[in-house]
């Protein structure tokens, strides 16, 4: 009966402009309230606009009489996931393109790609992502001679799993322009050979050099990747997610997808920089447009690189490279140029910093514009993976948003220990000391470098192990946190962060009405078992949008 009566409810969101009112009952729901905590209820009425308009608890008097009602046959009820941090279009794209991120060496690498290219012959360049060389037994970079050896007709470009690098074969890098006499562009570096010949894999804005040369995607590739994108959130129950790194080119299709009403995900939107910035906004932050479905919040601006290709920024050289202490992708006065033209618009700054340098020269810079800049700015850093625990307390100082990603610290793990060695990992993902200090936390995935999966995120960040239950007790198991700050992370603490508080986030009075139906209770779950949960439902403003299996 529930799945004739939801159809026939999609049916009637998917014809009519408007909803009518629709009760929700026998539900176990579980939200964020106003203090932190969690607050249960057991049933919701949704008025005819998509929002709540009653949360109601066990005791309390029905409605009469409601145009639709729906037996949540007591299934868990939660507000819908919040990705604080992905990248939407990379997401789509990503997933239909060549995946890497499964190779568990160079030679399983090398044998994707000439599967792929075999049967995409009329491609006129073989793309993808995924690589991780940390996860192959070589522990090295690639090289485009060991590219060449299975695809040389065509060129090849495929980014590094955390974006920072790419890896190109010889016909890409000619179409490039890449010689021995090519400089490395400021913030960025080209792997060499002996002599100088480019090796193959360039670093941070070094990719740029390849990435241009790449055929640029239709309107109608994009309109696709969007529409994947949001097939994949939605199946994992994230209704909203902050897209770092927003183009001209993205935010028209996410624009087209509006205006032909098949926007379904939540989109707050942080330019690639200031250019975008300006052409997106002009003068400010756009509006909420489509029922709150899209906004242009502000910037996404790069302190430094990553640490898997030893980009991250560090005070003290890395431990598994002694002459190395990584990139700053933006030096301090072109960091704090970008941050004024924003700020004096009152565009948002959201900083990627990963190396404790990063982090410390960002948070500097954030000191510098609350002189000039005040009211409620809300700055940014994102990732904030490796922190100096004497610049901790800074971040709630200076009123930042630590913009985290808690399954980076699973998959991260064994690497960051040879990165930093024992001495520097005290202030590394350090989610519950930055909340004891006051700052306020947003999770996210930094999809599609991890799964969009906020469940796994949940678990890594309860716990502190990974899919295997690694490390007995948890790496760094101080730094684990409470369910209810996991919770609020993935949902009003990534609504707080995207200045969509009061909008979604929490199911509350006047609230959008996005919510998930799922088969377990993740405040009693264990890890393994919340890594495990499965979407029933997902309901955005009111409407179903996805049904588990369909």
């Amino acid at each position: 009966m529930i799945r004739a009566l939801l159809a026939a409810t999609a049916a009637l969101a998917l014809s009519a402009p408007a909803l009518a009112d629709t009760l929700v009952d026998n539900v176990d729901g579980l939200t964020i309230d106003a203090t932190g905590g969690v607050e249960r209820f057991t049933g919701l009425l949704i008025g005819d606009d998509g929002r709540i308009v009653q949360v109601l608890h066990r005791g309390d008097k029905r409605p009469g009489k409601v145009d639709y009602f729906v037996d949540g046959q007591g299934q868990v009820m939660v507000p819908g996931m919040i990705d604080s941090h992905g990248h939407v279009m990379s997401l789509g794209f990503s997933a239909l393109t060549l995946d890497l991120t499964d190779t568990k060496s160079l030679a399983e690498a090398l044998a994707k790609v000439a599967a792929y290219a075999k049967v995409n012959p009329d491609r006129p360049w073989i793309l993808g992502r995924g690589w991780n060389q940390e996860l192959w037994p070589e522990k090295r970079f690639p090289t485009a001679a060991e590219l060449d050896a299975v695809i040389g007709d065509r060129p090849v470009w495929l980014e590094r799993v955390d974006g920072h690098a790419g890896w190109a074969n010889s016909k890409a890098l000619a179409a490039a322009g890449v010689t021995a006499l090519t400089k490395a562009p400021a913030g960025g570096s080209i792997e060499r050979l002996p002599g100088g010949k480019p090796a193959g894999v360039l670093v941070d804005n070094a990719t740029e050099l390849v990435a241009k040369a790449v055929p640029a995607p239709r309107p109608e590739d994009r309109d696709l990747a969007l529409a994947k994108a949001q097939e994949i959130l939605l199946a994992r129950g994230v209704t909203a997610i902050a897209d770092m790194g927003t183009t001209v080119e993205d935010w028209q299709s996410f624009r087209r997808a509006g205006d032909n009403g098949s926007l379904r995900v939540r989109i707050m939107a942080y330019a690639m920089g200031t250019d975008n910035m300006a052409l997106i906004g002009g003068p400010g932050p756009s509006p909420w447009l489509y029922d709150d479905k899209l906004r242009l919040n502000g910037v996404k601006l790069y302190a430094d690189g990553a640490l898997g290709s030893r980009g991250a920024s560090l005070k003290a050289p890395y431990s598994d490279a002694p002459t190395v202490k990584g990139l700053r992708v933006t030096g301090d006065t072109q960091l704090k140029n970008f941050m004024s033209r924003a700020a004096l618009d009152r565009f948002q700054v959201a900083i990627h910093a990963i190396g404790d340098e990063a982090n410390a020269a960002a948070l500097t810079a954030i000191e510098d514009m609350n002189q000039t800049y005040t009211g409620d700015r809300r700055w940014r850093i994102e990732h904030a993976q490796v922190v100096d625990p004497a610049d901790i307390p800074r971040f709630a100082k200076a009123g930042v948003i630590a913009s985290m990603q808690p399954v980076h610290q699973t998959s991260d793990r064994l690497m960051a220990e040879a990165r930093l060695g024992p001495n520097r990992l005290a202030g590394a993902y350090a989610w519950a000391s930055l909340a004891a200090s006051g700052a306020r936390l947003a999770f996210g995935s930094d999809v599609p470098v991890e799964l969009a999966d906020p469940w796994a995120g949940f678990a890594a960040a309860i716990s502190r192990t990974g899919p295997d239950g690694q490390p007995f007790g948890g790496w760094q198991p101080q730094e684990r946190v409470s369910r209810e700050l996991a919770l609020a992370a993935y949902t009003s603490g990534g609504a707080y962060a995207g200045f969509a508080e009061g909008r979604f986030g929490r199911l509350q009075r006047g609230e959008r009405a996005d919510f998930l139906l799922i088969d377990r209770d993740p405040m009693l779950a264990s890890p393994a078992e919340i890594r495990a949960t499965q979407v029933m439902q997902v309901w955005v403003g009111g409407r179903p949008v996805h049904q588990h299996g369909n």
